[in-house]
């Protein structure tokens, strides 16, 4: 699962940050997306970024809800 976060910044400063990485064929989503990922892998150590992938490819995809909901009813149906 992923999540977002805010970052404070002076509109002047985020125009022009926009405008120079557009002119690099960059967007500023990516770019933050992939700092964060370098942030990630010098802070958190090996061990534990190990643990997270595992963990993340062994869950079961969860279900909503609502399908949940349908799933008993086709079965009560039955």
């Amino acid at each position: 699962m992923k999540k977002s976060f805010t970052v404070s910044i002076d509109a002047e400063k985020l125009t022009a940050l926009e405008m120079y990485l557009g002119q690099k064929n960059m967007k500023l989503p990516e770019e933050l997306e992939k700092f964060s990922e370098q942030l990630y892998q010098k802070y958190v150590p090996s061990n534990v970024r190990e643990f997270i992938e595992l963990t993340a490819t062994k869950k079961p995809p969860r279900k909503a809800k609502k399908d949940i909901f349908a799933e008993s009813e086709n079965q009560s149906e039955q």
